[in-house]
This record gives C-alpha cells, sequence and structure tokens, in this order.
C-alpha cells in the first residue's frame, strides 16, 4: 500500500514546493526587475519622506486641494472591537458599502453630497464621481469632469487664476491604457502635489 501511496505524497510536496514556494519567488524577482517602482507600491516621495501611493488615494478635505470620490472602507472601532468605524481609502480593507440604490442610508448621504457640491459651485452639473463610492473604496483617481468641475473653489482657496488650475488638470489627464482600456483619468494626489508646486498660498 504503501508503494501506492508515495507517489501522491511525492507529488503533493512536489507541486507545493513548486506553485507555493519556487513560483512565487520568481515570479516577485521577475517583477521586481522589469516594475521596480510598481512592484514596491508604486510610492510617491517628497523630501525623502513617503507621502503616498499612486494606487491608493488619500483623503483631502482642505479647499485648497482637489478631493479625490468618496470612500467606504472601514477600520476597527478603537472602542468596541465589534463595531467599525469611517476609514477612508483603508489599503488594508478594499471594500465598497455594499448598499443598494434604493437604500436611504445611501440616498441621504448622496444628496447631501450632491448639495454641497452644487453650493462649492452651482453653475455646473456634479459629476457622479464626486458623490459615488468604486467597489475596492481605494480608487486614487477622478474623472477629468470632476478635476474641473473643483477647479473654481481650489483656484479661490489659493488665490490662483482659475485659467492656471485649469491648465494644471488638462496637464495631468491620462488617456486611456494602450489608447483603449479605461477611460481618461487624473490621479488626485499628483494633482495636488503639482498645485503645491505651481505656487505657495496667498
Amino acid at each position: 500500500m504503501l508503494r501506492e501511496v508515495r507517489p501522491a505524497i511525492v507529488l503533493v510536496v512536489a507541486l507545493t514546493i513548486i506553485t507555493g514556494l519556487v513560483y512565487p519567488f520568481v515570479m516577485t524577482g521577475i517583477a521586481g526587475a522589469i516594475f521596480p517602482y510598481q512592484s514596491q507600491g508604486s510610492i510617491i516621495e517628497q523630501d525623502g519622506k513617503v507621502i503616498g501611493s499612486a494606487l491608493i488615494g488619500q483623503e483631502f478635505t482642505s479647499d485648497k486641494y482637489f478631493h479625490g470620490r468618496p470612500s467606504a472602507t472601514v477600520a476597527p472601532d478603537p472602542n468596541d472591537s465589534t463595531k467599525t468605524v469611517p476609514a477612508p481609502y483603508n489599503a488594508s480593507n478594499s471594500g465598497g458599502s455594499n448598499l443598494g440604490p434604493t437604500n436611504k442610508a445611501l440616498i441621504e448621504r448622496v444628496q447631501g453630497d450632491v448639495d454641497k457640491l452644487k453650493q462649492e459651485n452651482p453653475s455646473a452639473d456634479v459629476p457622479i464621481d464626486l458623490v459615488t463610492t468604486t467597489g475596492g473604496g481605494l480608487d486614487p483617481h477622478i474623472s477629468p469632469a470632476a478635476a474641473l468641475f473643483q477647479v473654481p473653489r481650489v483656484a479661490k482657496a489659493r488665490n490662483m487664476p482659475e485659467d492656471r488650475v485649469r491648465r494644471l488638470v488638462d496637464e495631468h489627464i491620462e488617456g486611456r491604457t494602450f489608447g483603449l482600456l479605461g477611460e481618461p483619468r487624473v490621479n488626485v494626489l499628483a494633482l495636488n502635489l503639482a498645485l503645491d508646486r505651481a505656487g505657495p498660498v496667498r
């Protein structure tokens, strides 16, 4: 009987080593050699300090910065481990709110966001991605329309001409991948860093 069982045991051990150890190490090595920036998390540094990732959004609340999409990610409540609290762009807990389109809480939250944004820029339609979350809750991008919608607020907060801020947005629009995948988009962190480099808030 051992003669029949031994090949199965050897096969399981061999496949475990190959697929569980050798393959991941080889792929990690290849990724690090070919895509060193991406394989390390697309980390963005400024003055020698890590300030974020090009792949994970951040919460910007100041009027002098462009804001990203809403994020529904959560984290454990420090006062009660059985509950959670909102933690926008929590990379360790990617996920959406799972609220359906008829959910009262979702409707009220979206309506409140729309009303607030209309006060910010009453002459323009509110882009949908400024009031809706993504499935993962970590999206670092917004649509060009969402960025342009925020230009008057940002320009006013920074005492900058709107045309100058609008040019910065235009310069940071990323096209479709390979010219056909996805949609044109703007990386919020990259745009905000460009804003800071453009000049101090007066």
